[in-house]
């Protein structure tokens, strides 16, 4: 009997314990992936806590995933993908195809979205079992630990960013410097904007500028973020990385006539926004999931033209449980990632 090696936790924020499965065959419209590398996103602690509907135990995560096709299920071969072939999987695990959100063509909000990590198995494994429409070829020249978090990190801030009513040229503030921050500011000097990070501390100046970013405002230096925005002539686009509704909502003030507030950092307090301060400049505040399988595609090939790559540390795979408590610490400065083979 083959059998592979998966990090699993077998109750709600249990230790990550190393196990070995058999190794499964893939169903119709299903591929066998080989797992290279998957990066450790903060929303697997939804799943790994069991504080999502439906997930259930042992509980195996992960959807930063990127590997190589090793097996195509029955149905698969006329989709152009061959076994080798180098692959990523990312929060957008799979569409159901049937739903209101699937029939006009807008995946990303399937309201039966497959996540990996949730619907099936993820990444925290030497293989995956995915969907071959969840599937995004991963370019040339992009390693497999810069594509696995390109699948969810990276492809909510391009995304985000290229979706906003931002114009190259406009100024863009990206708010927060970590995992999604740090992306969203190349990408945002990549695109043309006129880039300013915020984060806190007068320490990351320096970090802001080698990212690319043209100015800098530290959010604890005394001066309102809003009325520092505003010294710059206002914010097109704000796109919020920052996990901290009380830091988002700091930005809105700081936007220009029409601006708007992309919001793509959890957070489960209520945004303290009132309708006065949206309604006289039309300000526009919404939500913006990750992306398609396409759009990761969009992701990593933006990223491999304008050399752009996360900041990673990487970690073998039975180490999972030592990265992920890292993770949930705040001490990962950027995105820890398990490396696999």
């Amino acid at each position: 009997m083959s059998t592979y090696r998966v990090m699993q936790v077998t109750a709600p924020n249990g230790t990550f314990e190393l196990a070995e499965r058999e190794v499964p065959q893939p169903g119709f419209g299903q591929v066998r992936i080989a797992v290279e590398a998957c990066g450790i996103c903060h929303s697997d602690a939804l799943f790994v806590s069991g504080g999502l509907p439906g997930v259930s135990f042992p509980e195996v995560p992960g959807h930063e995933i990127a590997g190589h096709i090793e097996e195509l299920g029955e149905g698969t071969q006329d989709r152009g993908w061959q076994v080798g072939d180098r692959v990523s999987v990312g929060w957008f695990g799979g569409s159901c195809g049937h739903c209101t959100s699937c029939r006009k063509g807008d995946f990303i909000v399937c309201r039966n979205l497959k996540v990996p990590g949730w619907a099936y198995d993820g990444g925290f494994a030497e293989k995956v079992i995915a969907p071959v429409d969840a599937l995004a070829r991963v370019p040339d020249g992009l390693a497999p630990g810069d594509a696995g978090p390109m699948a969810c990190a990276g492809v909510t801030v391009f995304n985000g960013l290229r979706r906003s009513s931002g114009h190259p040229g406009d100024t863009v503030a990206v708010l927060g410097l970590g995992g999604l921050g740090h992306l969203g500011v190349q990408y945002a000097v990549a695109m043309g904007f006129e880039t300013v990070g915020i984060a806190r501390g007068s320490e990351k100046a320096d970090f802001a500028r080698q990212l690319g970013a043209h100015h800098y405002i530290d959010s604890t230096s005394g001066t309102p973020v809003a009325d520092a925005l505003q010294s710059l002539g206002g914010a097109k686009v704000v796109l919020a990385t920052a996990g901290s509704s009380e830091a988002i909502t700091a930005t809105v003030d700081g936007l220009t006539p029409r601006g708007e507030l992309v919001v793509i950092g959890a957070d489960t307090t209520p945004m303290g926004i009132s309708p006065a301060q949206i309604l006289m400049d039309a300000h526009v505040v919404r939500g913006h999931p990750s992306g398609t399988s396409q759009d990761v595609e969009d992701t990593m090939a933006f990223s491999a033209l304008h050399d752009i790559r996360p900041m990673t540390e990487p970690v073998p795979l039975d180490r999972a449980d030592e990265a992920y408590q890292k993770m949930l610490a705040g001490k990962a400065r950027f995105r820890m990632v398990l490396t696999v083979g």
